[in-house]
């Protein structure tokens, strides 16, 4: 797969009783910040962080947003696509919302951010799950595995926070 954002094709090998089995992607990183200032960090600046050359819809020169209750990706030339919808907004501790960039609601998975204070300042924890909501669900978690942490690393370096 090419990117975060890439479809794969469906593989027909894999039956989709095994979807129960792909456990929940986890990754956290932590920042030298406030909870306030890390959740601010994350949703009102992704357009400051975010690899939108590796991991987009429209590439590099469109902006990502958080929007009401969308997270939505604007080209250049004004178009628009919405990653997901949000429908659950608890700032600033955690937000969840339905994942689903380049896609539809139709093939959603889930995406849950939480932010705790730590010794070192915000430990920020993306949980990425419900994988049966996609339409080829071993692949998206693979592309995912690999996607989410460098785009939790750009995160991380943005708010000043160590590079692994």
């Amino acid at each position: 797969m090419e990117s975060l954002f890439s479809h794969p094709a469906p593989d027909s090998s894999q039956p989709r009783e095994d979807v129960e089995d792909l456990e929940p992607l986890v990754f956290s990183v932590v920042v030298p910040s406030t909870i306030q200032h890390a959740f601010m960090g994350f949703t009102d600046h992704p357009h400051l962080w975010w690899p939108l050359e590796e991991h987009s819809v429209y590439g590099a020169g469109s902006h990502v947003e958080f929007e009401e209750n969308l997270i939505l990706e604007t080209a250049e030339d004004g178009r628009t696509s919405v990653w997901g919808t949000i429908d659950d907004w608890q700032p600033p501790m955690s937000f969840h919302a339905s994942w689903y960039p380049a896609s539809t609601p139709l093939w959603s998975t889930e995406l849950r951010v939480a932010f705790r204070a730590v010794d070192e300042g915000t430990e920020v924890r993306l949980i990425h799950d419900g994988w049966e909501g996609a339409e080829d669900p071993q692949a998206t978690r693979d592309s995912y595995a690999e996607g989410w942490p460098g785009v939790l690393s750009n995160y991380s370096r943005f708010m000043g926070g160590a590079v692994a």
